[in-house]
């Protein structure tokens, strides 16, 4: 299985450096047309998608994961960094158990 990365210009290309195949998107249809390909070919097995290009596209990313076993799709932050609301992994585990897990 294939790594596939839809983002901006400087994380595809930073992605195809290290031989991940992608394509740059600018605009929300953009990024569902795209990810529907991506997620429709059988070599593809996890799909990056920079968290700008996410949050753009909440409920074609919801169906994809609710009606896929895969691609697994993976978030990251792109150049701008990660946004403030994102939660980074220990808060998440921390709201999910209730418990502070340290700093």
């Amino acid at each position: 299985m294939k790594f596939y990365c839809i983002g901006d210009e400087d994380t595809v290309r930073g992605f195809r450096l290290a031989g991940v195949e992608g394509r740059i998107v600018e605009t929300p249809t953009e990024t569902a047309a795209v990810l529907g390909e991506a997620t429709n070919r059988d070599d593809v097995g996890v799909v990056i998608l920079t968290s700008r290009l996410a949050r753009a596209i909440p409920r074609v990313l919801e169906a994809i994961r609710l009606g896929r076993d895969y691609p697994l799709i993976v978030e990251i932050p792109g150049p701008e960094g990660a946004a403030p609301e994102d939660q980074g992994l220990r808060r998440m585990a921390q709201a999910a158990v209730g418990l502070n897990l340290g700093p």
